[in-house]
């Protein structure tokens, strides 16, 4: 595999300065951002499929074991502060459990039947969408979850950096990032684990965007839960609406800080109205503005 392959630019590495090391490494994650390149159209693919399933109400699996495992528990457990997506309609297969987060459990990687066991404990089905990660595209426990979501009907999707990984036999979708060897060889926390980062990046921000919790480029589908987001929240009603804070900060009062409900009423609805608008629309807010711009 070309991600455990020895590259010979390296093999004085720990000879070299200081300045030498670090050069090296970001040149490598330069490498991986422009491996990403190629696999735009496959992620693409892969976020037309879920975002579907997920509307019908399913939910986000993320499966992997050590560091391709930890980078799919970070990009699913930011979601709920930033787009407001319910915990519930999150599952986090992870290699040894959530405790592998933070005490490595390399041999928990090595159970297929694991990997299937989340998922069938889940009750994965049709409408969810389960994305598995493994830099090597080996890993039994992942190839084990993808294989069981696959058999239940769950949307696939398989993240690797390996050519002709076993993981793509398994998954309907397949995303490849070709991140070559490590500058420290087999240490895919670099390269390959920058370019799954953002691979997950681009799938679940472009879900989020689709699913109508970005309008204008603005989060308002965030929940403002410390002073800092509050701010935010009013700035945010505020540029769309085109109201002083103080005003959009009155608006979230009265909509109990539901900021899309609170730019609706700024622009005239009545607070249960503007509920109801999003309801109609789906949640999404420029469909609920132009209902309400049409006073349907």
């Amino acid at each position: 595999m070309a991600t455990e392959q020895i590259d010979p630019r390296y093999v004085d590495l720990d000879a070299w300065s200081s300045n030498e090391i670090i050069a090296a490494i970001y040149e490598g994650q330069l490498e991986a951002a422009a491996a990403v390149r190629g696999a735009l159209g496959a992620i693409a693919a892969a976020v037309e499929d879920a975002v579907p399933a997920l509307q019908r109400g399913g939910r986000l699996v993320y499966a992997g074991a050590g560091t391709s495992g930890r980078i799919g528990v970070q990009d699913g457990s930011e979601l709920p502060p930033t787009f407001d997506w319910s915990p519930n309609r999150l599952v986090f297969a992870m290699a040894g459990g959530l405790g592998a987060l933070v005490r490595s459990s390399e041999d928990a990687e090595d159970n297929e039947y694991a990997g299937a066991q989340v998922i069938v404990d889940a009750k994965v089905g049709a409408n969810d969408v389960v994305i598995g990660v493994a830099a090597s595209g080996t890993t039994p426990f992942t190839i084990g979850a993808l294989r069981a979501a696959s058999a239940a009907g769950a949307v696939t999707i398989a993240i690797a950096n390996n050519a002709g990984a076993p993981l793509f036999d398994v998954a309907r979708h397949h995303i490849l990032a070709e991140t070559g060897s490590e500058v420290i060889a087999g240490s895919t926390r670099m390269k390959a684990g920058t370019a799954q980062k953002i691979i997950l990046n681009l799938i679940s921000t472009t879900i989020m965007v689709k699913m109508g919790r970005v309008y204008r480029g603005l989060m308002v589908d965030m929940r403002a839960r410390n002073a800092k987001l509050k701010r935010r929240a009013q700035r945010i009603v505020s540029e769309i609406v085109g109201c002083s804070e103080s005003e959009a900060a009155r608006h979230l009062e009265e909509t109990k800080g539901e900021l899309k409900e609170a730019i609706l009423v700024a622009l005239g609805a009545e607070p249960d109205k503007a509920a109801q608008l999003l309801e109609r629309n789906g949640q999404n807010l420029r469909a609920a503005m132009a209902s309400l711009r049409g006073n349907g």
